[in-house]
């Protein structure tokens, strides 16, 4: 891949990072990492706690990408038509006419995904892997770029239904938010006294740009030695005695394309290690079960288990 290549992509993040920062202050790491799985045609979970911007973070990609969003609040009557779409008679025409649902958009805002009936939430399986959704026996394929960002509460658990591994396997990265800091609050509290910055937050990238930013991704260079390195951490957690349930291999191609993604938005067309350990906790720590770990401590178990793992594995020299 050629610099100049390489360099568009990195422009691309660039704007969308500083257009997205108008709205959600002192999160960079969260937004550059919101940045890098929609570049990288990935899913996304954002878990925390109410009212630490998830669903502004998702409006904010949505409204600074030239594309269609649609944004679904999940409960637990929602159902899956809705979703997917339904077949209904219209009388003038004499026939069965098919009524797309939500899924069929750019971006798809999931509002607490976790309130939905596993029913409802099954639903999304087909659309967020294989691009298309079945309805009646025939398949419609999904917009491109699609894009499902999904919101969770992991403390509360009444009136919720848990994510099954199935379902969380199919989320390129799981982000959390956190709480800002002092100065980030206060900077939130300027934004917002008179007026909302995300009201009038302007569009700065194209879909054709953000299609452009997804291929030139997947032609950023990996070498042996990194391969064998993702290799080592998915075998790990599948033979450690510390995991219940280690990596898929979705979720060691997950890992390789979003160090790809890393990588080209530090402006390299090659992957480092170091470009590995980035993500590597966001990718993966919801794809693995720790041994002896509740649902409330998932997240954190997860975290410090696959931190064991990175540092017992050697960091390959790779060679330009």
């Amino acid at each position: 891949m050629e610099e100049k290549e390489i360099r568009r992509v990195q422009e691309l993040a660039e704007k969308l990072e500083q257009n997205i920062g108008k709205v959600i202050r002192g999160k960079e790491d969260v937004v550059r990492k919101t940045i890098l799985a929609a570049l990288c045609c990935g899913h996304v979970l954002l878990e925390d706690v109410p009212g630490t911007g998830k669903t502004t973070l998702a409006k904010a990609l949505a409204r600074s990408i030239s594309c269609e969003f649609r944004r679904v609040q999940f409960t637990p009557d929602l159902l899956p038509s809705e979703l997917t779409g339904v077949n209904y008679y219209n009388q003038k025409q004499g026939e069965f006419v098919f009524r797309r649902g939500a899924l069929f958009t750019n971006i798809l805002l999931a509002d607490e995904i976790n309130r939905a009936t596993p029913r409802t939430q099954s639903s999304l399986l087909e659309c967020m892997e294989e691009r298309q959704a079945s309805v009646d026996g025939v398949t419609y394929p999904m917009a491109d770029p699609f894009l499902v960002i999904a919101t969770q509460n992991p403390i509360e658990i009444q009136g919720t239904f848990p994510l099954p591994e199935a379902q969380l396997d199919r989320f390129f990265m799981r982000l959390s938010m956190g709480y800002p800091g002092r100065e980030a609050e206060k900077d939130m509290l300027s934004d917002r006294a008179q007026e909302d910055p995300l009201a009038d937050l302007p569009a700065v990238v194209s879909q054709e740009e953000l299609l452009e930013g997804q291929r030139l991704i997947r032609l950023v260079r990996i070498g042996d030695a990194v391969k064998e390195y993702l290799l080592s951490i998915a075998e790990a957690t599948r033979t450690s005695s510390r995991f219940r349930l280690g990596v898929s291999p979705r979720g060691t191609i997950a890992l390789m394309r979003a160090a790809q993604g890393w990588a080209a938005m530090q402006g390299r067309s090659y992957i480092l290690p170091d470009d590995v350990k980035a993500v590597c906790m966001d990718v993966l720590a919801h794809r693995v079960i720790v041994v002896g770990s509740h649902l409330s401590q998932g997240a954190a178990a997860s975290s410090s288990a696959l931190g064991e793992v990175l540092a017992s594995i050697p960091v390959p020299t790779e060679e330009r």
